[in-house]
């Protein structure tokens, strides 16, 4: 089946992407969303350039879209980017959802609106089973934000490994950060051709929305597996 994944930038998603793949999906597409007003991913904070350079490094070619401010206009724009999409033979698109049901439904409701396959690799699945195939399949990831209220100024910029598991299961916090807990962007993995080193960031507390630490990327550089 030819589909589209839907891309954060994260571990979700790119775990969901590479598992679709070994299921025998064609993923002919990486769909992602954007703000009009920052420039940076929606829900995870990554600039727009960024995460068309991590695309870059997977080969298969990001559609990037800006969305308004308005989450109540964010379904009729989701379902705009992929309308453009469907008559290349788009059958399904993929998903990183693993156990909010509220998630879930919005996505099975939209799917059927379209008349496209919903297909979550990762659902019903355990949070420390994902992460620990996550961590085995050779992926790496850093965390790019946290909710002030659970972590500290340090946990930005961690990579997530097994010292990182440990310390979430102590808090009692979802390994996968389900619930918005942290985000993450991943920098290198089995679908990337070469890996992102990021070479300057600085954490940042914001009080917007919610109160948080967010990752300011500032430098990088692109790297071969080998080096």
């Amino acid at each position: 089946m030819q589909v589209i994944a839907s891309w954060s930038g994260g571990k979700d998603s790119s775990l969901a992407c590479f598992k679709a793949s070994q299921e025998g999906h064609a993923v002919k597409y990486l769909l992602n969303f954007i703000s009009k007003e920052h420039k940076r991913c929606c829900f995870h904070g990554i600039e727009g350039k960024l995460l068309k350079l991590q695309a870059e490094l997977t080969g298969i070619r990001l559609v990037q879209k800006e969305v308004s401010p308005d989450m109540q206009k964010y379904e009729d724009e989701f379902k705009d980017a992929v309308s453009e999409l469907k008559p290349i033979g788009i059958q399904g698109m993929v998903f990183g959802d693993i156990y909010l049901l509220d998630q879930m439904n919005w996505v099975e409701r939209v799917c059927e609106d379209l008349n496209i396959k919903p297909i979550e690799p990762l659902w019903n699945i355990s949070p420390s089973e994902i992460m620990e195939e996550f961590i085995h399949c050779g992926f790496k990831a850093v965390v790019v934000s946290c909710k002030a209220e659970l972590f500290g100024k340090e946990f930005i910029g961690r990579y997530i490994d097994g010292d990182l598991l440990k310390d979430l299961k102590k808090k009692k916090i979802c390994p996968c950060g389900e619930n918005g807990e942290f985000h993450t962007f991943v920098v290198d993995g089995p679908i990337f051709r070469k890996r992102i080193e990021i070479t300057r960031a600085k954490a940042i507390f914001k009080d917007g929305f919610w109160k948080h630490w967010f990752l300011d990327i500032q430098d990088y550089k692109v790297l071969t597996k080998e080096e």
